[in-house]
C-alpha cells in the first residue's frame, strides 16, 4: 500500500470537501444551484470545461490505447481536438444567448417545449451515463491498485463522494473544483512529460525508437490499423469525436455560467487552449510509457504477463518509473482529482435534464426552486447508483472508449437537434423528434448489440450490428430524419415555428428578443 499516495489522496478530498463547504453556503437561488450565478469569467470557466474534458479517458485510457496499439491511439487525441472549433463559431455565443440552464432550453425557444426537452433529455442522461461509466472504471482501478482494496469498493466510494459534491455544492462547487483539479492535472502532466523527456535525453526520436525496440509490434507501431482497421470505422470514429464533443451536455451546460456571449466565447478560447496544450502531453507519455514501462518486468502480473491493473493503468506506472513511490502518489491524487471532478460535473447536468427540463417544465411547471432544486439532489442520488452498478458491469473496458459512446450519443442527438434548431428555419418540432429518436435507437441499438456489449459483456458469439463505432450511421440518420420530417409537415403549427425562427435569430445575436418565439 503506498502511504504517500493514501496522504495525497485524503488531502485532496479534504481540501474539495471544503470547498464544497463554501460553495453551499453560497448557493441560494436555482440559478446559483445550475450556472453558479453567472458569475464565473471567461478564463475561469474555460479551465472548467478543460477539465471536464480531460477526464480519465483522455489521461488514463488514451495513454492505455497508445501503450497497447501504438499509433491508432493517436486518432482519439486529434478527434477530441478537432471539435473545439465547431463549439466556438457555432455554438458558444448562440447558446448562451438563447439558454438559461441547459441545452434544451435554447432548442425548445421556437418548437413545442414539453416533447423536445423529453427528447433533448433522454439524450443527455444516456450520454452522462455512459461518459460516467468510464470515470467509473478508471478511479476503480486505480484505487484498486493503489489502496490494494476491492474494485467494488472502490467504485461505491467514487459514487458516494460525486453524489455528496452535487448535492450541496451545485455548480458553483463543481466548477471551483474542476478549477483545481485542471491546474493539477496541466501541472502533473507538464511534469510526468518533462521526467519523460528527461529518461529519455531530451530526444523525441529516442523516445520513439526506444518504444519500437519494446513493444510487440516493433516499428509496426508507428503505422496504423492495429485498433481500427477499416476505414469505415476511421471515419465514424473522427466523426463522433468531432460533433460529440459539441453535443455533450456536461460541456453545453457550463456556457450558462458566464456573464455574457463574450465571457461565453472566451471560455471556449482558453479551454481549447488548455486541452490542446495536455494532448500534445499525452503524446509523449503514451509512447514514453511503451519505452519505459514495458522494460520492467515489475509492472506486470507473472501469472498473465499483462500490466498490473490493466491497460488503462500505464500512466500511473510511468509516474512511478521515472519519479518513484512519492511522484506516483502526486500523480495518482491528480487522477484521483480528475476522476472525481469529472463525475461531480456529469452528475450536476445529468441532474439538471431531469430536474429542469424534466420536472420544472414537462411534470410539475409551477414548482418552486426549493422543489426543483431538492429533485435535482435526489437524481443525483439515483444517477450515482446507477453509474456504480454500470461501473461494475464494465470493469475490463478501455474508459478512452467507454467514453466514446457517449460522444456517439452527443453527436447523433443533441449536435443534430442544437445545430439544426439554431441555424435552419424549417426545423420543426415532428421533424426535430423524427430526427432524434432515430438518431437515440440507432446510436443506442450500435451500441448495445455491437461488438463491445453483445459480445465482450454480455458473451454472444457474433454482435447483431458488426460495426464497434456506430456514431456515422446514428449522425446521417438523424440529420436525414429530422430535415425530411420537417419538409414534409405542413401543419399549422409548423408555420407558426417557422415564423418563429426570425425572433430566436435576432436573440440568438443580440441575447434579447421577443419570448413570443416559443410555442407551447
Amino acid at each position: 500500500m503506498n502511504i504517500i499516495a493514501i496522504m495525497m489522496f485524503l488531502g485532496f478530498v479534504l481540501v474539495t470537501l471544503g470547498v464544497t463547504f463554501w460553495a453551499a453556503r453560497r448557493t441560494r437561488t436555482t440559478k446559483d444551484f445550475y450556472a453558479a450565478g453567472g458569475r464565473i469569467t471567461g478564463f475561469q470557466n474555460g479551465l472548467a470545461i478543460a477539465g471536464d474534458f480531460m477526464s480519465a479517458a483522455t489521461f488514463l485510457g488514451v495513454t492505455g490505447l497508445i501503450f497497447s496499439h501504438g499509433f491508432d491511439g493517436l486518432i482519439y487525441v486529434i478527434g477530441g481536438v478537432a471539435g473545439w472549433p465547431i463549439v466556438l463559431f457555432l455554438l458558444a455565443e448562440r447558446l448562451k444567448n438563447l439558454g438559461k440552464y441547459t441545452f434544451s432550453d435554447a432548442v425548445s425557444l421556437r418548437l413545442q417545449a414539453t416533447p423536445l426537452r423529453c427528447l433533448a433529455a433522454t439524450g443527455s442522461l444516456v450520454a452522462v451515463v455512459l461518459y460516467l461509466i468510464g470515470q467509473m472504471v478508471g478511479a476503480g482501478k486505480l484505487i484498486e491498485v493503489l489502496f490494494h482494496v476491492d474494485y467494488e469498493v472502490a467504485v461505491c466510494t467514487i459514487g458516494a463522494l460525486m453524489v455528496l459534491y452535487v448535492s450541496f455544492g451545485g455548480m458553483i462547487a463543481t466548477t471551483w473544483v474542476q478549477i483545481i483539479k485542471a491546474s493539477l492535472l496541466l501541472a502533473g502532466g507538464s511534469l510526468l512529460a518533462f521526467l519523460v523527456y528527461a529518461r529519455l535525453g531530451f530526444s523525441f526520436d529516442t523516445i520513439l525508437r526506444t518504444a519500437m525496440s519494446h513493444h510487440t509490434f516493433g516499428d509496426a507501431m508507428l503505422a496504423p490499423g492495429h485498433l481500427i482497421s477499416d476505414p469505415l470505422s476511421v471515419i465514424s470514429l473522427a466523426t463522433t469525436l468531432v460533433f460529440g464533443t459539441a453535443g455533450l451536455p456536461h460541456i453545453l451546460m457550463r456556457f450558462f455560467t458566464v456573464r455574457d456571449a463574450v465571457e461565453a466565447r472566451r471560455s471556449v478560447f482558453f479551454a481549447a487552449s488548455f486541452i490542446g496544450y495536455f494532448y500534445i502531453l499525452i503524446f509523449i507519455l503514451g509512447f514514453g510509457a511503451v519505452a519505459l514501462v514495458t522494460a520492467e518486468t515489475g509492472y506486470f502480473d507473472p501469472a498473465t504477463k499483462l500490466l498490473v491493473g490493466g491497460g488503462n493503468m500505464a500512466a500511473i506506472h510511468l509516474s512511478h518509473a521515472v519519479g518513484g513511490n512519492v511522484f506516483l502518489g502526486f500523480i495518482s491524487a491528480v487522477c484521483f482529482a480528475t476522476i472525481l471532478a469529472v463525475v461531480s460535473g456529469l452528475t450536476l447536468s445529468g441532474a439538471s435534464a431531469i430536474s429542469h427540463d424534466l420536472y420544472a417544465n414537462v411534470i410539475r411547471p409551477q414548482a418552486s426552486e426549493h422543489d426543483v432544486v431538492r429533485v435535482s439532489k435526489f437524481s443525483a442520488l439515483v444517477l450515482g447508483a446507477i453509474a456504480v452498478a454500470l461501473g461494475l458491469v464494465f470493469e475490463n473496458q478501455n474508459v478512452a472508449y467507454m467514453v466514446m459512446l457517449a460522444f456517439t450519443i452527443g453527436a447523433s442527438v443533441n449536435f443534430p437537434l442544437l445545430f439544426l434548431a439554431m441555424y435552419w428555419k424549417d426545423l420543426t418540432t415532428r421533424g426535430a423528434l423524427i430526427g432524434g429518436y432515430l438518431g437515440l435507437a440507432t446510436a443506442v441499438g450500435g451500441i448495445v448489440f455491437g461488438p463491445t456489449v453483445w459480445v465482450e459483456v454480455l458473451g454472444h458469439a457474433t454482435p447483431l450490428f458488426p460495426h464497434k463505432y456506430p456514431g456515422i450511421f446514428a449522425l446521417v440518420i438523424a440529420f436525414g430524419g429530422s430535415i425530411a420530417g420537417s419538409l414534409l409537415d405542413r401543419s399549422a403549427r409548423a408555420a407558426r415555428e417557422r415564423a418563429g425562427f426570425r425572433d430566436q435569430f435576432i436573440r440568438s445575436q443580440t441575447g434579447v428578443g421577443s419570448e413570443a418565439a416559443s410555442v407551447h
